[in-house]
């Protein structure tokens, strides 16, 4: 510093990065539309968005309703991919995930092109309609690739419990980064003089997720009284508390009409929380929060890149991590009544072996306890530094 008189500033650098928080319900939508680009993700704030760049409501899909149901129910980020220009009503798989598309990043494939989403939604090709098994797949498997939450609806064959109960078997995902809901829902359509008709429950969940996240976090489960859904008068099949436990147990999330009240989302299970399976993602809640920390702490750790890989790199990344959980503490989001009942960061000699350390590998392992003290879910997050010790 100078050594006359005056005021002087100096610029010291922190010892250690700061991990922020990402988004966690930016939700993309996937179908057809009126007008707007093919195979181009669009991020929009508000349903006025989507009626100015992809028309608005279209009786010939049923991706607008979704996308309204979204924005009315608390949603404020979506993004919204366009597929195939011709009649919805014969969309074949689905346009999104056909030949080339993949390598293309056309399709479903193009939330590639996405820095970051959350959740994801593909409602029905037409309101009358299902999404092809084969897509659904493909939807799951982008999911846990890009850190995701897939939202399915349930096929229209639905039309009562016991269907939902014997139609559960032929779906085929058992993944903890997707939920179904039943049933659909009913609500007058304007495009058909306000006739009931029903509608994909998945853009208004993913609403209420947003809604739930803004106030309370993501680790709060959005269900229950405080998961009302607006705009919702009725549903497609009326459900008792006795079928609600019964497909509870088959990771079927209800949503109910209790009396002359709202309508409310009526479980939190992912599709790995199926009785039969034992599974420690089964809620909703601890599978985002988990999601919500492994992105946060991949994209905040990528300092580790150029810095040699030894202990004084491993001991930064310690409290790197340690501080983004203390903040996750301190709000609720993981349970314990000291730090050391609420999470664990490991990166040292025990999370890797010398072969990995001379390879510029860095693994490091997160423990939280989501529901109870000293009960931990595990994440493990690697990370590779190119630079070499001195």
């Amino acid at each position: 510093m100078p050594s006359y008189p005056g005021v002087y500033i100096e610029e010291i650098p922190g010892g250690v990065p700061t991990i922020s928080g990402v988004a966690t319900s930016v939700t993309a939508f996937i179908g057809s539309a009126l007008s707007g680009p093919f195979d181009e993700p669009v991020a929009i704030g508000r349903f006025a968005d989507f009626e100015q760049i992809f028309g608005g409501l279209w009786i010939e899909s049923s991706l607008g309703f979704a996308v309204r149901d979204f924005f009315l129910n608390g949603g404020n980020q979506g993004i919204i991919v366009r597929v195939h220009p011709a009649d919805a009503s014969k969309t074949v798989e689905t346009d999104f995930i056909g030949a080339d598309k993949e390598s293309a990043n056309q399709g479903l494939f193009a939330l590639k092109k996405v820095d970051l989403f959350n959740l994801l939604c593909i409602p029905p090709y037409n309101l009358q309609d299902n999404v092809d098994s084969i897509v659904v797949a493909a939807a799951v498997k982008l999911c846990e690739d890009r850190r995701a939450f897939f939202l399915v609806d349930p096929p229209s064959q639905w039309t009562s419990k016991d269907l939902a109960m014997s139609g559960i078997a032929t779906l085929g995902i058992t993944s903890k980064n997707a939920a179904l809901f039943f049933p659909r829902l009913r609500a007058p359509n304007p495009l058909r003089n306000d006739q009931m008709d029903d509608f994909c429950p998945s853009g208004a969940v993913a609403g209420i997720y947003a809604r739930t996240d803004a106030q309370q976090g993501v680790w709060k489960a959005a269900a229950g009284r405080g998961a009302a859904l607006a705009g919702i008068p009725d549903l497609s099949v009326s459900l008792t508390d006795g079928d609600a436990a019964e497909l509870s147990k088959l990771a079927i999330n209800c949503i109910r009409r209790l009396s002359s009240e709202s309508t409310f989302i009526w479980g939190s299970r992912t599709l790995e929380h199926d009785d039969r399976l034992v599974s420690e993602w089964k809620y909703v809640p601890i599978r985002r929060l988990g999601l919500f920390i492994e992105e946060s702490v991949f994209r905040g750790t990528k300092w580790v890149v150029f810095e040699p890989n030894d202990e004084p790199l491993w001991a930064r990344i310690r409290v790197n991590i340690g501080n983004f959980l203390q903040e996750l503490f301190h709000q609720g989001a993981i349970q314990g009544r000291t730090p050391n009942e609420a999470y664990f960061v490991k990166c040292d000699r025990t999370t890797m072996t010398q072969d990995e350390i001379d390879g510029g590998v860095v693994n490091m392992e997160i423990g939280f306890a989501p529901l109870r003290p000293a009960e931990f879910v595990v994440i493990k997050i690697q990370q590779l530094s190119i630079g070499q010790p001195t």
